[in-house]
């Protein structure tokens, strides 16, 4: 039986803007990946989202990007790996509170946006980070990226991450999002796409090259225009195909 993690990014609104279907993509996904405040979401909406994650029995984490409200995490900044490091902490110090309040773990936690996952520096910096915070939270780390290997290298628990709406470099790196076909908006291509990672192992690249992948949870951008469409479409074909959708 092919089983798989399916996890979202939530939280991400902030302030009077609302990003997002959280109320609704929450049914459907067994991890809730939670801005902590600096890409995305505030301290209100960081309560609201743990609840809810509570509520619908799925696991929280936290989802730590760069000091970069204005642009959503995404643009570039230059920082050297302990400054990451302390951001990672700072954050992960900052989702543990509403977890702890909840009484419930903090499970895992996924970089976002321009953490990139493949630079090996920031990626030690980040293996170093969850280690003096709590090392039995669990690293979402992209298949294949430089975290996922320099984490397993570490000891620490990691979850090999892969994504239901982004196109893959050769390197399985996500295509950058200002390339064309870097998202996947198609919600049958995008489906036939996770059945195959997850029964196969393998996918089709954006430069049309034939990739291996293994994936222990599958990624649905929660602020995606067909986030909510994706999801439900995946929960049900996968109860199709004989997929199990559960935690790790």
């Amino acid at each position: 039986m092919h089983s798989i993690d399916l996890n979202s990014d939530l939280g991400e609104s902030f302030g009077a803007y609302k990003l997002g279907c959280d109320e609704e993509i929450i049914k459907y996904v067994t991890a809730a990946n939670i801005a902590c405040g600096w890409h995305a979401g505030d301290p209100m909406v960081m309560t609201k989202t743990v609840r809810m994650a509570k509520e619908h029995g799925a696991d929280v984490g936290a989802h730590p990007g760069l000091p970069d409200l204005m642009g959503f995490g995404r643009r570039k900044m230059m920082v050297s790996g302990e400054e990451l490091k302390s951001y990672v902490k700072y954050q992960l110090g900052a989702m543990s509170a509403f977890t702890r309040a909840e009484k419930i773990p903090l499970h895992h936690m996924v970089p976002h946006g321009a953490i990139s996952q493949f630079n090996e520096e920031w990626a030690h910096a980040i293996c170093e980070a969850v280690g003096e915070v709590d090392d039995n939270i669990i690293i979402y780390a992209i298949a294949g990226s430089a975290l996922d290997k320099i984490a397993r290298a570490e000891g620490l628990k990691v979850a090999s991450e892969i994504f239901a709406d982004r196109a893959l470099m050769d390197d399985l790196s996500l295509a950058p999002r200002s390339m064309p076909g870097s998202m996947i908006t198609d919600e049958d291509i995008a489906i036939e796409r996770c059945i195959r990672m997850v029964k196969e192992g393998r996918v089709t690249g954006l430069s049309g090259k034939e990739l291996e992948i293994q994936g222990d949870t599958l990624c649905v951008h929660g602020d995606g225009p067909k986030a909510l469409a994706f999801v439900r479409k995946i929960s049900e074909a996968f109860r199709q195909e004989g997929i199990q959708i559960h935690g790790i």
